[in-house]
């Protein structure tokens, strides 16, 4: 018999998710990131004007809690990586919204379906090890016609940048850096998950100096 707070779609369990270096370099270069290269802002941009009940995937060290608007009436976060997840819990005590941080992945949501108003994606579609699959949860966990947040680096529009991507991901790039890869396509993985895309922009980070594999951004909103 199924539980009655169980998803009605099956989910395999949470794999193990554990990247203790590049947790310590996250953690530290993120703080710096938000106050010296301006991701505090694009933070603040993402979650402006949202409501009700909100699932965040990733959450990382919780950066994102501090910037939740009042309207949010709670947030539900993952985070599997153990080190990240343990100061995204400090973060959670110190938000302005009550934060409940979970250790699962978004692969396999442990929610029921359509219980979320909005959800959050920030710099975690890179990193996840079945996108079309972390996408499909957080469509069946959001009620029709709820707004999925986005910020995400990607897929460069210049071919150069773009070979120089698909090379460090075949490579090196997923070993440093946590799994992340630097050419998936978000937007068109939103749409493919049965999104609808609302306005969005594209921009780097950082806006000038060079540009990194890392570099090209979208920032943006998508209907359920």
């Amino acid at each position: 018999m199924t539980p009655p707070n169980a998803p009605s779609s099956a989910s395999p369990a949470s794999p193990h998710v554990h990247h203790p270096l590049f947790a310590r370099f996250y953690a530290r270069f993120s703080v710096s990131a938000d106050v010296r290269g301006g991701l505090g802002e694009l933070r603040a941009e993402l979650l402006a004007g949202l409501s009700g009940r909100v699932i965040e995937i990733g959450a990382g060290n919780g950066l994102n809690f501090a910037h939740y608007p009042a309207g949010v009436t709670e947030v539900v976060a993952l985070e599997p990586e153990s080190r990240l997840r343990r100061l995204a819990q400090e973060a959670a005590l110190r938000a302005p919204v009550p934060v409940t941080v979970l250790p699962d992945t978004a692969e396999a949501l442990p929610l029921e379906d359509a219980s979320f108003d909005a959800g959050v994606a920030s710099l975690v579609l890179c990193t996840v090890r079945n996108l079309p699959q972390a996408l499909a949860e957080l469509h069946r966990v959001l009620r029709p016609g709820a707004e999925l947040r986005f910020f995400e680096h990607g897929l460069a529009d210049t071919p150069g940048l773009a070979r120089v991507q698909r090379g460090l991901d075949r490579t090196v790039w997923p070993l440093l850096f946590g799994g992340c890869h630097t050419s998936r396509a978000p937007l068109a993985a939103i749409e493919a998950a049965g999104f609808t895309l609302g306005p969005y922009r594209s921009f780097d980070v950082p806006e000038k100096g060079p540009r990194l594999p890392s570099s090209p951004c979208v920032l943006g909103s998508a209907r359920r």
